[in-house]
């Protein structure tokens, strides 16, 4: 980042509630002493997009439809190196390893007894991991199309390449995260306090992962002494589950979202909450259900980004503490992810969209159609070429980033 975030803000200063209204350049005005913002925007539709609700898209602008998979597609992933393969896992306990060019099976990753829920390439594209919901985690070497490890641990919430290394990290439910060094098997394990592990991020440094978990607390994590060695906990954690976690390229802030419709930008060295926003907004939310369901910072500027179950985008300037844009979905976001070297944000949702927003405009720059029910999961190539989805119609579909799609 050109800029680094914490320029001209006291990450000691004590937490603050900002709530998300028609008052924020006011709030902006009273913080200019710094603390970091983050939360979201408005929407307005009462029938957004249910889970499992079937989508007749307009148009079709994949350019490979993958359809192997007899159930919905929970995860997909694009190896790093090549930018030339993906990843899927279903509720048909199967995962495939295939080519984006044409969606020819590469490889199938067989034995798994339930839904592969978790699915993700090792750094340099060797190896390939599979988890599964039931706990079984299996990694394959790519060049010989052979299982080269197996482990079988309680129910998997998420798995997490190391980014530098063949270390392979796990969360369950029942709390407990695993550590293995790849394909040796060497294991480390780090205790739980009985809450499940929802998500985790092992952070850029490589040494430290931070965790979110169900009853609202964030740890930072020493992974070579396999102890937490921050813990936001009481009146510095959230209120509900953890559902989403990112750590900035500075390897100090941390950004977490919750079932308690709001996030947090921590610091990872201090463990305290630099701020708290309230991403509530209730012209918006009214009686539906709500939650902060992704968060994001940008690579390139100062700003981070929000993503909610009521379908608000919000773009936050950082070092200014303001919601710079607000860009409303017509259903609930599912993921979010900057564009590496430009200010844009993609997102995926529940009525099977992806869009891209420009965070300087808050202007949607693109759609693309074709799914006919949510979208589960996605991922950019590094290379900036391609998109991949999964979804809950039982596909994964493959969407040029270089030939923009038709117009709206």
């Amino acid at each position: 980042m050109d800029t680094p975030p914490d320029e001209g803000i006291d990450l000691n200063e004590d937490i603050e509630v900002i709530e998300l209204d028609d008052q924020l350049q006011d709030v902006a005005d009273q913080l200019e002493d710094g603390l970091e913002d983050l939360g979201m925007e408005d929407d307005e539709d009462d029938g957004e997009a249910a889970i499992g609700a079937q989508v007749r898209p307009d148009r079709d602008d994949a350019h490979i439809i993958f359809s192997k998979h007899t159930g919905p597609v929970y995860c997909v992933k694009i190896d790093p190196v090549t930018c030339s393969m993906g990843v899927s896992g279903g509720e048909d306990d199967k995962a495939f390893v295939w080519r984006l060019t044409d969606g020819e099976v590469l490889m199938q990753c067989s034995g798994h007894k339930d839904s592969v829920t978790c699915a993700a390439f090792s750094h340099d594209s060797i190896y390939v991991a599979t988890g599964d919901m039931a706990g079984m985690v299996k990694v394959w070497k790519i060049d010989t199309k052979q299982e080269v490890w197996s482990f079988e641990c309680s129910d998997l919430e998420w798995l997490e390449w190391h980014p530098e290394s063949h270390i392979l990290m796990v969360g369950t439910t029942e709390g407990d995260m695993w550590l293995w060094k790849i394909p040796g098997g060497s294991t480390k394990t780090f205790q739980g306090h009985g809450c499940a592990s929802n998500v985790g991020k092992i952070m850029p440094d490589g040494k430290r992962a931070c965790v979110g978990y169900e009853d609202g607390v964030v740890k930072i994590w020493d992974l070579k002494a396999a102890s937490a060695v921050q813990t936001m906990s009481g009146h510095e954690a959230h209120e509900a589950s953890v559902t989403s976690v990112d750590c900035h390229p500075d390897n100090v802030l941390v950004m977490t979202g919750s079932v308690d419709v709001t996030s947090k930008l921590i610091n990872s060295n201090t463990g305290k909450a630099v701020v708290t926003f309230n991403c509530k907004i209730p012209e918006v939310d009214k009686d539906q259900e709500n939650s902060v369901e992704a968060v994001g910072f940008s690579n390139i500027q100062p700003l981070a980004a929000t993503g909610t179950l009521t379908g608000v985008l919000c773009i936050w300037d950082i070092p200014k503490q303001v919601a710079r844009q607000q860009c409303k979905h017509e259903a609930g976001i599912v993921r979010l992810k900057w564009d590496s070297s430009l200010p844009l944000v993609y997102t995926c949702s529940l009525d099977g969209i992806v869009q891209l927003w420009d965070a300087r405009s808050g202007k949607s720059e693109a759609q693309w159609l074709g799914h006919q029910a949510e979208i589960l999961d996605f991922d950019i190539s590094r290379d900036g070429a391609h998109l991949v989805t999964g979804s809950g119609d039982q596909t994964a579909r493959l969407f040029s980033l270089q030939s923009p799609p038709p117009d709206r």
